[in-house]
Parts: structure tokens; C-alpha cells; sequence
């Protein structure tokens, strides 16, 4: 039974201002992308990733990801499509039809490069445990506000009961593939499950999991991380 990360790396991130794919902009020269797989066999659980590569750039990301996986382990990169949903479609496509043995699959972002592997770890056990979809989560650090059309606040939500989610996250292999049959929309796959009638577990993520989308972000991360070996 293996357990197969998704990885969903056909953005162009433009807002980094780089010129290249998001997934291939260094952190103190190494590519996000790079160090996202790495964390994911890193976790110890992880037997194969599928990267949804770029159309144009599908052999620079073979090439820069290929000598990742440990004895025993494959990645796997293909074409992605011109949405996140199109691109984690294919790559779960792709793990159901040439790793007939998928039980666990995980969807990460490669802009979560430094997810610890233990919140990794700690996803797909939570599915082990039995439970359909899990994902990592911090609470909300600031006050939430609920405003109209016009900027005008209506509400304040009560902060305690809200979370901010991260990547990889966890579902048996049969209840993603169900919730993408499914034709609903939802802004991520644990909230496509979710929309589709299964329950969705939570487990405490990290603040290292930060999302890398601007050049603030990325130069957090430098800093953050500098001098450490991916």
C-alpha cells in the first residue's frame, strides 16, 4: 500500500516577479519544489510523488527532481492543466492508473517548501487512524472581520473556532477520487471533500508551513532559512 503525494506545480508565479515557475524560484539557491519533495519523503511515509509540471517545463522539473526519491521511491512528473484543480486531477489520474496500489494520498503545495516532515508524518497517520481527509491548521492569530459590497463590516466572527490551513493535505485515495468525480467547486481539495458530505479531520500544522506567493514571503523565507540544508 503506498502512500502518493500530489504535487500541483504548473503556476507561473508571476506575483514572485522571477520569470520562471513558482515551484523553480530558489530559496538561497535551492527551488521551492526541490525542498517540498524533499520534506515529503523526508516524512519517512511518503513512497512516491507526482508533480504537475509546466507544459513547457515538464524536463527541467524531471531533471531538478528526478535524484530525489529514496530506494524504493519514484517521482513522477507530468503536463499540469491551466487551473490548480485541473492540474491535481490529472496527477490523481495519473497515481490511480500507474500506482495501482495507492491507499493515501496527500496534496501539497510546493510553495510549503519548509513544511516540517513531522506534520507531514503527522497527516498521513491521522488518515491511518481511519479518518477520510485531514489537514494541518494553525488558529487564527487576528481579529476577523466579515464586511458587505461596499467594505462596510457586518460581523465579527468569533476567532477561536477558525482555522488557517495548510498542506499536504490527507485523504484515502477512494474519497478524493470521489469528491473530484463529483463536478462540485471548492477553493481546495479538503473543502471539495467537505462540499461532497465527508468530514474532515484536523491536526495541528506549523508555522514554518508559511505559503511563499510574494517577494515579502520569499524574503522571510531567506532569512528564516538561511544557511540551512535542504
Amino acid at each position: 500500500m503506498s502512500v502518493v503525494a500530489l504535487v500541483p506545480a504548473a503556476g507561473r508565479g508571476e506575483r514572485l516577479g522571477y520569470g520562471m515557475p513558482k515551484a523553480l524560484v530558489p530559496v538561497n539557491g535551492v527551488p521551492l519544489l526541490t525542498r517540498a519533495v524533499q520534506g515529503l519523503f523526508a516524512s519517512g511515509q511518503v513512497q512516491h510523488v507526482v508533480i504537475a509540471a509546466p507544459p513547457s517545463d515538464v524536463d527541467q522539473v524531471h531533471t531538478a527532481t528526478a535524484s530525489l526519491a529514496p530506494a524504493g521511491g519514484a517521482v513522477h512528473v507530468l503536463s499540469g492543466g491551466a487551473e490548480r484543480t485541473d492540474s491535481v486531477r490529472l496527477a490523481l489520474e495519473h497515481a490511480l492508473s500507474v500506482i495501482p496500489d495507492t491507499t493515501i494520498v496527500l496534496v501539497h503545495d510546493a510553495a510549503r517548501a519548509f513544511t516540517p516532515p513531522q506534520v507531514i508524518a503527522d497527516v498521513v497517520a491521522a488518515v491511518r487512524e481511519g479518518h477520510d481527509a485531514v489537514i494541518p491548521v494553525l488558529p487564527v492569530a487576528d481579529t476577523i472581520k466579515q464586511v458587505d459590497e461596499v467594505g462596510v463590516v457586518v460581523s465579527t466572527p468569533d476567532r477561536a473556532g477558525l482555522r488557517v490551513v495548510q498542506t499536504p493535505q490527507g485523504f484515502r485515495a477512494e474519497t478524493l477520487k470521489a469528491a473530484y468525480c463529483s463536478g462540485i467547486a471548492a477553493t481546495d481539495d479538503a473543502g471539495l471533500v467537505e462540499k461532497n458530505g465527508g468530514e474532515v479531520h484536523t491536526v495541528p500544522g506549523h508555522a514554518h508551513a508559511m505559503k511563499i506567493t510574494t517577494p515579502f514571503d520569499l524574503a522571510v523565507a531567506e532569512a528564516l532559512f538561511a544557511g540551512e540544508q535542504p
